[in-house]
């Protein structure tokens, strides 16, 4: 057989392209220098540290620089080996032969110190809280004066102190300075004595002033209670706090390696430590580019305090109010939020993360040999356990991760395959705690990604999961957490598979309707006019065949016209012709469509200008420019359509947004509709006035598409303002023949920023308006109107303690209303930062009828939105 195959159109291959590919690459020594020094470690960190040393002092003359920035890389991008390369740069500061000269360490700590400058100044708060850690552990080598340090530390604490500063950058300032005091604790109380103090009242004070934050995000919700103590979770700064109080009560002995320490010690009559220059931390960048004056100013997303969940008791995971779980757990979220760009390498680091600790923190691997010399400590924890714990943690804080949560997910799968054997017990033991909280008010948005999780992991594994324990829980009520979570992880299950394959995975107790676990079918379209016996199945034909025709669309204006003419005198006087007809178009659209995701992108592109006219409301191409009415129906259509897969009803919900036949607004008022009006098929699981997942996915997209539209026009924006602004500079600057500037008017008007600005202007609008309609709403599903119809009563009484302490006897309306509770608070927290923006005029409006009076749900409403505006 040939391979030599004849050109196809593709690139030509050259002789050159195999010369290239047998050419190895050559490194300088530079760079195989800084090869070695990254990838200290790689099976005895300890003996390696002499290895290295030995390859630094050989290359000569050494380069600095490229030392320098060898232990900026490594640093940052492996903290977890920080001890370790504090160890190198103690053995390059052993005093040179020639007393003159200054030793390599200290040349090379020189060249760093710049480098953290430049972090600070840049505000790169990740690799500046890991080079702070670096230099604490030179303080306790000796390598930096204590006093400069802890100078350095006040630099930071003092952030905490500025007026109306941000929580983001109060908690990477308190992180930097309570890192480096915990490592650096003894050498730096003794020569400070002061400073413990100093760093501990600076960081409480401001933790105090959180406590309402603390409590819109806590991870168990308690409608009755304003406490912010937490059971099996822990806030990030409290933690900190928690650590430093333990280290000050033992003496700052911590939990870190510390391989300089067996190190002989430096003469300081000879030897000098690096004294820290004086360091400002810089003030928050704040855009000018962006609109000014009247318009919307550009938004930064508001962080809150962050709650991590604990799953297992601290006998078999850290607990991080501890020195040793702190540094564990700072260790593996600071390993996870690094290799985001690597999940595969992300997941080996993860399993060889007890290499890196002091000896005894973990439970050595079955069949591992026992150690040579007695550990340390004795800790014995799990290191599968911690690993989920962590993972988990981190992918569950509220309002929203630090990573993509579809990052946290695929990592858990890695972890897994590297090790399934000692990982699938640890995976089994999270799921089913997290089931177990499900319960006790676990928040709405952590269920939700708890069930997303859940899939993706089954969906990765076969789909094995023991689904017979749950099935007493079938006898609780239908709306009950646990029983919501099953439906919800069965429908994603679907999503990723297909029907039939999900349904023989299951006991057969889940199987019938009543069980209310599967969906009432597979998921498919329901296309109401495709039965001959249906009225209108004639109409619905004849636009359907246009479309299979693929006729144009004023050829189907035409038709619709006539069509309308005959339907006016077929149907009764009490429906709407109008609203027919717009369903029989859409579903019969919708219906050409539902062959697959490319079917509905060609169909939806193709008739734009008919779903334009139909959104108008009129049934000619001159109609007008949008009727709300209209787009109801279409939005009504489409998920009649799509009834039985809730996925494509929000996939065409947010096309039809994207290609503007409908505006977010319209989707958030046709969900609100939606919720006060249950049909046959929902009566079992919902209750009017109340929101599910389902609906919250329909909000979350439209708001979504209404903040994001408003971003991508501030950013286009300031790019035609800073050219316009370039533009005028030029002309300014070309001066006549006799030296005269020319005028200002021979600048020509910049078309494109004029309709940037307008594009802008409606956006906002358009943003404000969505906003403003889901805050209503929510209202009127928690504090409905005495003429509001089918409101839940249960809104307000499930408010009291004595309630709560009954929920075990809840209902399906308590449920109900407590879900939807959960999603106004969500709703709230991670809007805050646009909602904000608005909070005049939204307060003004919304909560107007409860001026005056105070009761459960008035008062309730009143505080999370007072504590996401930042007004409590």
């Amino acid at each position: 057989m040939s391979y030599d195959r004849p050109y196809r159109g593709g690139r030509r291959r050259y002789r050159d392209d195999y010369d290239d590919r047998r050419r190895d690459i050559v490194e300088s020594p530079q760079e195989r220098l800084k090869n070695i020094i990254i990838r200290l470690g790689e099976v005895d960190p300890v003996q390696e540290i002499f290895t290295v040393e030995k390859h630094i002092r050989e290359l000569v003359p050494p380069l600095i620089p490229n030392l320098s920035e060898s232990f900026h890389i490594s640093i940052t991008e492996q903290p977890y080996k920080i001890p370790f390369y504090a160890a190198l740069l103690r053995r390059l500061h052993e005093p040179p032969v020639n007393q003159d000269e200054t030793s390599l360490g200290k040349q090379i700590l020189e060249e760093f110190w710049k480098g953290f400058q430049t972090y600070v100044d840049k505000l790169m708060w990740r690799e500046t809280r890991h080079c702070i850690s670096f230099f604490a552990h030179l303080v306790s080598a000796q390598l930096i004066s204590a006093e400069s340090f802890a100078a350095l530390l006040q630099s930071f604490t003092a952030v905490l102190d500025e007026f109306g500063i941000s929580h983001g950058r109060a908690k990477r300032a308190a992180l930097c300075a309570a890192d480096g005091l915990m490592i650096s604790g003894t050498v730096l109380t003794s020569a400070v004595p002061t400073i413990f103090d100093e760093i501990m009242t600076s960081i409480q004070t401001y933790t105090e002033s959180t406590n309402s934050g603390k409590w819109i995000v806590q991870p168990s919700v308690r409608l009755h209670l304003s406490s912010v103590s937490v059971e099996n979770a822990d806030e990030l700064l409290d933690s900190a706090i928690n650590t430093l109080k333990a280290l000050e009560s033992s003496g700052f002995e911590g939990p870190y390696p510390r391989p300089y320490a067996d190190y002989p010690q430096l003469d300081m009559m000879l030897f000098t430590p690096y004294s820290l220059p004086s360091l400002l931390v810089p003030p928050e960048v704040i855009e000018l580019d962006g609109p000014t004056e009247t318009e919307e100013s550009d938004t930064k997303k508001e962080e809150w305090p962050e709650y991590f969940m604990r799953l297992f008791s601290d006998d078999i995971t850290p607990d991080p109010n501890t020195p040793a779980g702190y540094a564990v757990r700072s260790d593996l979220l600071a390993i996870i939020d690094i290799f985001e760009v690597n999940r595969k390498e992300s997941a080996r680091i993860l399993l060889e993360y007890p290499k890196w600790t002091v000896p005894g923190t973990f439970k050595l691997k079955p069949g591992a040999p026992p150690p040579e010399v007695e550990n340390l400590v004795n800790y014995e924890w799990q290191l599968e356990s911690t690993l989920l714990e962590t993972m988990l943690g981190a992918s569950l804080v509220l309002p929203d991760s630090s990573q993509k949560q579809i990052y946290y997910d695929s990592l858990i799968t890695e972890v897994c395959k590297l090790s399934p054997s000692t990982i699938g017990p640890a995976v089994g033991k999270s799921i089913r705690k997290l089931y177990s909280s499900l319960a006790d008010g676990l928040d709405v948005e952590i269920q939700r990604r708890f069930s997303d999780w859940f899939a993706i992991h089954m969906s990765n594994f076969n789909f094995q999961w023991v689904w017979k324990e749950w099935i007493p829980d079938l006898e609780l009520v239908v709306q009950h957490p646990r029983r919501a979570f099953m439906r919800r992880a069965l429908e994603y299950e679907i999503r990723l598979s297909y029907h039939d394959r999900i349904v023989k995975s299951l006991p057969e107790e889940m199987h019938p309707p009543e069980a209310h676990t599967l969906p009432y079918q597979s998921p498919g379209p329901d296309f109401m006019y495709d039965d001959p016996t249906k009225p209108h199945h004639d109409a619905a034909q004849s636009i359907l065949n246009l479309f299979r025709g693929r006729a144009k669309a004023e050829d189907v204006i035409t038709q619709l016209d006539t069509l309308r003419n005959t339907l006016e005198i077929e149907v009764s006087d009490s429906e709407n012709v109008n609203s027919l007809i717009r369903f029989i178009t859409t579903q019969s659209l919708l219906h050409i469509g539902s062959r697959s995701f490319s079917h509905l992108l060609n169909a939806i592109e193709r008739y734009l200008p008919l779903l334009r006219t139909l959104a108008s409301g009129g049934m000619t191409a001159s109609a007008g420019a949008g009727n709300p009415e209209a787009k109801a129906d279409i939005l009504s259509a489409s998920a009649s359509f799509w009834k039985y897969n809730s996925q494509m009803v929000a996939i065409v919900f947010d096309k039809l947004m994207q290609y503007q036949i409908v505006d977010p607004t319209d989707v958030v008022s046709w969900t609100f509709l939606h919720v006060n009006e249950i049909d046959e098929s929902e009566a079992d699981l919902k209750a009017p006035l109340s929101l599910s997942t389902f609906e919250w996915d329909l909000l979350r997209g439209a708001l979504n598409k209404a903040v994001g539209r408003v971003s991508i026009a501030r950013r286009k924006l300031a790019l035609l303002r800073k050219e316009d602004d370039e533009n005028r500079a030029r002309v300014k600057a070309n001066m006549d023949v006799d030296g005269d500037v020319k005028p200002e008017e021979s600048v020509q008007e910049n078309a494109a920023l004029t309709t940037a600005l307008k594009a802008f202007s409606s956006l906002t609008k358009e943003q404000k308006a969505a906003l403003s309609r889901t805050l209503e709403g929510f209202i009127s599903c928690l504090a409905p109107t005495t003429t509001t119809a089918h409101p839940n009563p249960k809104a307000g009484e499930i408010l009291t303690e004595d309630s709560w302490h009954n929920h075990a006897n809840w209902g399906k309306e308590e449920w109900n209303a407590w879900e939807t509770w959960g999603w106004y608070r969500h709703f709230c927290r991670a809007y805050s930062p646009y909602l904000r923006n608005y909070a005049a005029t939204f307060t003004a409006v919304s909560f107007a009828r409860f001026e005056g009076q105070s009761d459960p749900v008035s008062d309730l409403l009143q505080k999370i939105w007072n504590v996401s505006i930042g007004q409590e």
